[in-house]
């Protein structure tokens, strides 16, 4: 058709946080670092960029999804109302490598929640993480990176050979010191979700 070239997306590589912001308000996929894995991002209120994400991963929707934010005034709209007593019961663990599952509000994505009437949430603990939700100003998808059924990528060679493509942009930085993805709990009742 004409002289129409058809450009392949090269991933780069960088510790530029405000090259991730502008690709995720674009509504990209982007790799970064959490406190045990390689971690896959997008804007969650974008629905076509993480339906993009959830292709990737081969992960259905139904299963929902983690949310990573800077601070609780970035995630607080996403919850109903819960008892204080529960609540505080998070907030004493944040920010850390605990992720809380708390009953969804009507603000919060059906994308995001998936088959489940609540929504996992966590502050993270790790710097370039949490700098990034900072600088976007609200919270990011986070998943583990990796196809579904495979262990989460750990190292940058594991995570490229995932993901050859469909994936903009890696933030390259040192994984956190936990040896397997955070703990999922209910934040009403304490039950264990994920040890």
């Amino acid at each position: 058709m004409g002289g129409r070239k058809i450009l392949e997306k090269r991933m780069i590589i960088t510790q530029h946080i405000g090259m991730a912001v502008d690709l995720l308000k674009k509504g990209e996929t982007i790799a970064y670092p959490t406190e045990a894995v390689f971690g896959l991002g997008c804007d969650p209120f974008n629905k076509d960029a993480v339906h993009a994400l959830l292709k990737l991963k081969h992960r259905s929707v139904d299963k929902g999804l983690i949310l990573i934010a800077h601070d609780w005034q970035q995630i607080a709209n996403l919850c109903a109302p819960i008892d204080q007593t529960a609540l505080e019961r998070a907030q004493a663990t944040w920010p850390g490598p605990v992720t809380w599952v708390f009953p969804a509000s009507d603000q919060a994505p059906p994308w995001i929640t998936g088959k489940h009437p609540g929504i996992a949430l966590r502050i993270t603990q790790h710097p370039l993480a949490s700098a990034l939700c900072q600088a976007f100003g609200h919270p990011i998808v986070s998943t583990s990176a990796n196809i579904e059924g495979e262990a989460p990528a750990k190292d940058m060679e594991t995570l490229q050979r995932y993901f050859s493509t469909g994936i903009s942009l890696i933030l390259d930085a040192p994984l956190g010191d936990l040896s397997k993805p955070t703990s999922i709990k209910d934040v009403q009742t304490g039950k264990i979700f994920r040890s």
